[in-house]
């Protein structure tokens, strides 16, 4: 039985790099975002996540899809599939990681094998739009 792990995620990049995380115990990088609440929208979802993570307001007018991506989960036992709903979004406020983050990266292209299954395809698809260095 496959199993769908629901997840919003906010893309932000700056001089063609995306900035990732990096979660407590854990090697690889993740977009920042994560799972939705029962009834939660994407877009609140999105605000309520980066504010939890990264100390920053999203400015919800500035909202904009950037696509849905779909793969294993990393870590998971097998059937498991993480979908993600991508966005980008303007924000107020200073980076700051939350307790729950080890660390925050500027990833290029070339960063791709240190992120999770799912951000790899959407590398893929920021590098092939000149996105993505």
């Amino acid at each position: 039985m496959k199993t769908i792990i629901d997840k919003i995620a906010w893309i932000h990049m700056v001089d063609g790099r995306v900035l990732a995380a990096r979660s407590k115990g854990k090697e690889l990088y993740y977009i920042p975002g994560g799972k939705r609440d029962p009834g939660e929208t994407d877009h609140d979802t999105l605000i309520r996540e980066v504010e939890e993570e990264l100390t920053v307001r999203i400015k919800p007018e500035t909202i904009t899809h950037f696509g849905d991506f779909e793969a294993k989960a990393d870590g998971k036992e097998e059937g498991v599939m993480v979908k993600m709903a991508c966005y980008f979004a303007d924000f107020e406020g200073e980076l700051n990681v939350s307790s729950e983050i080890e660390e925050l990266a500027w990833l290029s292209y070339r960063d791709r094998e240190r992120v999770s299954q799912v951000s790899q395809l959407i590398w893929d698809r920021l590098h092939k739009l000149d996105l993505l260095l």
